[in-house]
This record gives C-alpha cells, sequence and structure tokens, in this order.
C-alpha cells in the first residue's frame, strides 16, 4: 500500500455551533470509516509563509492557501482519489490535492 498526502485547500465553517458539530462530526465519520488506512489524521493548519528561491518571502498563502492535510495509505492513485471523493471539505467548498509520498 502507498501512502497519500492529502492537502486540503479553501472550505469554510459554518457560523452556527450545530452546523460547526455537524461538519466535525462529517469529518470524525470520514476518518473513522478509513480505519487503519489513516496513518496520520493531520490538522487544520494557519496561514502560509512561502520562501522563493530569490530569498523573498511571502505570507498571504499564495493563491490557493492550504487549510490542513492528512497522511492516508490507499492501494493506488485511483483508489486514492476514491476516498478524497468522499471528504468532507468538499461539501464546504473546498479541494483535496494527492500525492504519493516515497520513504527514503
Amino acid at each position: 500500500m502507498a501512502k497519500y498526502l492529502f492537502v486540503y485547500h479553501g472550505g469554510s465553517m459554518p457560523e452556527s455551533e450545530a452546523d460547526q458539530k455537524a461538519a466535525m462530526d462529517a469529518w470524525g465519520q470520514w476518518l473513522g470509516d478509513l480505519g487503519n488506512e489513516v496513518i496520520d489524521g493531520g490538522a487544520p493548519v494557519g496561514m502560509s509563509t512561502t520562501v522563493h528561491s530569490d530569498g523573498s518571502v511571502s505570507d498571504d498563502g499564495g493563491s490557493n492557501p492550504t487549510s490542513g492535510y492528512s497522511l492516508i495509505e490507499a492501494a493506488s492513485l485511483e483508489d486514492a482519489v476514491s476516498k478524497a471523493k468522499r471528504c468532507p471539505i468538499l461539501q464546504h467548498g473546498g479541494s483535496v490535492e494527492l500525492a504519493e509520498t516515497f520513504d527514503v
């Protein structure tokens, strides 16, 4: 089984406390359904800072800022995509970027 980094972009937290709880419950259910394929459930992240090759620094998160990550095990890229398609962030306007990781 390969390991895939799931990078979450965008999405929004619902305003009401009840809707926030429902959103967090959906994440818990999704990760729970993945079971032991979840290597690291990850976490939300703050705004990123980018150090560019010319030494300049920008702290605006870029054109598509990261909002969180997870590390998930999958049999193939197609399997990882299938798992990502069930991610709750998609219901809140976000997206999931996938990349296979390699042990070195």
